[in-house]
């Protein structure tokens, strides 16, 4: 992880923080960080609920 990935903090759409939380806590963190990393990938500042749901179904939940 570079240390850009470490400071850029990327906006959450309160509809997709929604979604994060539904998510168990014990890999919340983990998935969080691979949300943002698809996030980041796609040249997204703002996480949105479609990007959580296709986290989702390329992680098979």
């Amino acid at each position: 992880m570079s240390d850009s990935n470490l400071t850029d903090s990327l906006e959450w759409l309160p509809e997709a923080k929604v979604k994060l939380k539904n998510i168990p806590f014990f890999v919340r963190a983990q998935a969080k960080a691979r949300i943002e990393q698809l996030a980041r990938a796609a040249d997204l500042e703002v996480v949105t609920v479609e990007l959580v749901e296709q986290a989702r179904s390329e992680f098979g939940q």
